[in-house]
């Protein structure tokens, strides 16, 4: 996918149009309209705002990962990554044992 199909699918989800988005980051609809048909490349300080409007990474938007976090999940990410290796590794334990319950349920459901 491109860095414009990256921004038209989290600008969708959160129901902003082009106008939307172009006015919280300081720029006009028709613009965000040329990023999305890549038509344009933005400032890395432009996606950057994009991103953080988007409440998507940096790294979803360029492409360098598929993996859609959202901030929310990052900011759990990094307060888990401040923990030491003992506690990170109890987080760790519960986090594989509850994906394997849901995988399992999941399992006998379908």
């Amino acid at each position: 996918m491109t860095l414009g199909q990256h921004i038209i699918k989290p600008r969708k989800q959160k129901k902003l149009s082009q106008n939307d988005l172009g006015k919280e980051i300081g720029t006009s609809g028709d613009i965000i309209g040329r990023y999305e048909r890549d038509e344009v490349k933005p400032s890395i300080e432009v996606v950057s705002k994009i991103a953080d409007m988007l409440e998507v990474s940096l790294d979803f938007l360029v492409g360098k990962t598929a993996l859609e976090l959202d901030n929310n999940v990052l900011k759990r990410v990094e307060e888990v990554s401040k923990l030491d290796d003992e506690e990170k590794a109890k987080i760790f334990m519960v986090i594989d044992a509850l994906i394997r319950d849901f995988k399992a349920k999941r399992a006998y459901a379908g």
